[in-house]
């Protein structure tokens, strides 16, 4: 990624922006050193609105570095708080969509594990039964079609746990394409084939409702799907 452009940008006002991002770029910086989104992020409100000195953004939520699709930032202290309220009161919807390598032997299905995970590894384990340490972690999914010998399911995790979606599909014999660290057969570095499709909230100085659809990436295996990237109920 070299810049951010208007075409990257999904929402934006005075209060927030969102934005689509690739896989493989992270959303905050951390000991690798790699420019994240969000200085991207930053870059463009500059030099767009021509801003002197520092600009002012904030990290609401992240979505993992090998993950795409839509990242929501604060551009200022009170959308940052109200937004922060928001996710922890579980009233953003969030809708992931991801490929498999097999069909689901259930078509839909509400799950619930406890998480645990080990920092120094960067990777969590499932348990269906609550265990010491564990954090509950709840989602649902519904097969939606299949194409090119892939398998599109839509997501959306009732709680935000750091790899949730792909631990928990994982153990359910449900690895995401790709997914080499839970589970897949094959894979490629930075890159899954999870897309955080969209966010549902109500805009938190507005008071609107808004729903922001995030498109497909230009990836060959998602353009089988280009049809089902705005699905939502």
């Amino acid at each position: 990624m070299k810049s951010l452009t208007r075409r990257d940008v999904i929402y934006e006002d005075n209060h927030i922006i969102a934005v689509n991002k690739p896989a493989g770029v992270l959303v905050q910086g951390d000991h690798t050193g790699d420019k994240p989104l969000s200085e991207y992020a930053k870059e463009y409100i500059k030099h767009k609105y021509n801003k002197p000195g520092n600009v002012y953004l904030g990290t609401v939520h992240r979505i993992d570095r090998p993950v795409s699709g839509i990242v929501l930032f604060a551009r200022t202290s009170k959308a940052l708080t109200r937004l922060n309220k928001l996710f922890q009161d579980d009233k953003i919807q969030k809708t992931y969509l991801a490929l498999l390598d097999r069909k689901p032997k259930r078509l839909s299905a509400n799950l619930v594990h406890y998480l645990t995970k080990d920092p120094k590894k960067n990777v969590a384990k499932a348990s269906p039964k609550p265990l010491k340490g564990g954090k509950r972690s709840e989602l649902t999914y519904d097969y939606v079609a299949t194409s090119n010998h892939k398998y599109l399911i839509r997501v959306r995790p009732k709680t935000g746990r750091p790899h949730q979606i792909r631990v928990q599909l994982s153990r359910e014999e449900m690895p995401i394409s790709g997914d080499l660290k839970y589970g897949a057969s094959s894979g490629r570095g930075n890159y899954i084939y999870l897309h955080a499709a969209s966010l549902e909230f109500v805009h938190p100085v507005k008071g609107e409702k808004l729903i922001l659809h995030c498109p497909l990436p230009d990836e060959m295996n998602w353009q089988f799907f280009k049809e089902y990237e705005t699905i939502n109920n």
